[in-house]
């Protein structure tokens, strides 16, 4: 039993070690191979010519607004509940995207997060690299209907943010216009 609990405390310190480094990187940071590789696996990922991870970090919580200076009523300044309508994940794929635009995101994961920020690992492939197109299962991706996939909200994070994750699914929750525009 008190193996056990060493194993957990060294599991502990380690992904705490690899948050504190994480913190002193960029927010953006192209890795040689993924953090979690069965993740990866399951998001897609292959370890062969075309695939690139990159690990992407997002501030978490609400978001900030400009406060108006002159002529609101305080409660009408939507200050507060001002949250952004895409999932952070999202978000981070989009991110990435825009700096990498000759590549196309395939998927992404939750690789950590601490009080302030959450990382994710945003797996992207090259279309026209000769290996991916020669590839049965990857070709697809090289399609002219499958360019900019994640602005379009086609990654696993986007249909999940967009309600459209499971077919038949319907949104359980009330429009935003009927909420008073408060996002979700």
């Amino acid at each position: 039993m008190s193996y056990l609990k060493h194993v957990g405390k060294s599991l502990k310190s380690t992904s705490k070690m690899r948050l504190i480094e994480w913190r002193t990187q960029t927010s953006m940071v192209k890795l040689d191979k993924p953090t979690k590789v069965d993740r990866a696996r399951g998001a897609g990922y292959k370890a062969k010519q075309g695939f690139v991870v990159v690990r992407m970090r997002v501030l978490r919580g609400g978001r900030t607004r400009k406060r108006f200076k002159h002529g609101r009523k305080p409660s009408k300044m939507g200050m507060l509940r001002y949250y952004p309508k895409k999932s952070l994940q999202w978000i981070a794929e989009e991110k990435v995207a825009r700096k990498y635009t000759n590549l196309e995101v395939l998927n992404s994961y939750w690789a950590g997060e601490d009080g302030v920020y959450t990382w994710y690992e945003v797996i992207l492939v090259d279309p026209a690299h000769p290996v991916i197109i020669k590839d049965k299962t990857t070709k697809w991706i090289s399609m002219k209907q499958n360019t900019k996939r994640v602005f379009r909200g086609l990654t696993s994070a986007g249909k999940k943010s967009r309600g459209v994750a499971k077919k038949g699914h319907k949104k359980a929750h009330p429009s935003n216009a009927a909420r008073g525009n408060k996002a979700k």
